[in-house]
């Protein structure tokens, strides 16, 4: 059963989508972008013992993020969700700090361009870069991590797939939250949990997929990694929500790596919703859930 303080935030969340007038005029791209950050102020608790600095990778905007408690040489790269469309790095500082201080390790978190003003592959080309900025200052892939959630957890795959097209080194792992990695919205999940999905819808999605890959396919495998060759990438520890609409997504996902040899795990968080992580230190299944991403990783650092 879901704690009181998921239950909590579930109402709210309820109560939100109710109060949405359904005839209304559509929101435009600057409306959704403001909710969207506004949104995520109420979400999570900031770690103490943490500095946040902004900086720019590789001529791509940064949040370098390092706590206390963080070993020299170690570091996660983080990429923030929002369909590709919406949302920032400042957006999911909470999270990404919370992943730091677990992990014990800096995080450099990417803006990395959005779309529709800069469409597919523009977020990709972004993340390799970041990527590439971490090995080329010193940190050895043995001691580096690509993590995001949703759009970011794609993207975090996607990178994966960049980076084995470059010839570069795999990080030693990677840690996708609730990834998005199907545009079309074919996963069984998309219908059987849409009534329990108080985020996550296939008109939003297929809307934010439109703008993301612009006049490209929606199959690109860079784009919708659950199309593309996985053999060779890092070992994938990925974490869902049981009441999410992309659960099959991750489902799908984690079984395609594994018939592709990778080392991958995969936790159901029951009745979760879409990120939940977010609430982290607000909800005790979010706490859960981060400890665990620092647990994995403490047996993977190099």
């Amino acid at each position: 059963m879901a704690s009181p303080q998921a239950e909590a935030i579930k109402a709210a969340m309820r109560a939100f989508r109710e109060s949405v007038v359904p005839d209304g005029p559509p929101p435009t791209l600057e409306q959704q972008r403001a909710g969207a950050e506004a949104g995520m102020q109420a979400m999570g608790v900031m770690p103490s013992g943490v500095q946040v600095r902004d900086t720019e990778v590789n001529g791509v905007p940064a949040l370098w993020i390092e706590p206390s408690n963080a070993v020299a040489g170690r570091a996660v790269l983080y990429l923030h969700g929002g369909g590709y469309v919406v949302l920032s790095a400042r957006s999911h500082v909470r999270l990404a700090a919370a992943i730091a201080v677990s992990a014990r390790c800096a995080v450099l978190s990417l803006d990395y361009r959005l779309a529709p003003e800069h469409p597919h592959p523009a977020a990709v080309t972004d993340a390799l870069a970041g990527y590439r900025w971490l090995l080329d200052n010193g940190f050895a892939p043995s001691n580096i991590a690509i993590s995001g959630d949703s759009a970011g957890g794609g993207l975090t795959v996607a990178t994966l797939l960049a980076a084995r097209a470059a010839g570069l080194a795999q990080p030693v792992a990677a840690v996708p939250l609730s990834p998005w990695v199907d545009l079309e919205g074919t996963g069984e999940s998309m219908k059987t949990n849409a009534d329990r999905d108080l985020i996550v819808g296939h008109a939003g999605l297929s809307g934010m997929a439109d703008l993301f890959v612009g006049g490209g396919s929606k199959r690109d495998p860079l784009a919708a990694p659950l199309h593309a060759d996985l053999h060779g990438i890092a070992p994938l520890y990925i974490q869902v929500g049981g009441d999410e609409t992309l659960l099959d997504d991750s489902t799908r996902l984690a079984t395609r790596a594994a018939h592709a040899g990778v080392d991958v795990r995969l936790d159901v968080f029951p009745e979760m919703q879409h990120v939940f992580q977010t609430g982290v230190g607000q909800v005790p299944e979010a706490d859960d859930a981060v400890a665990r991403i620092g647990a994995y990783l403490s047996t993977r650092w190099g």
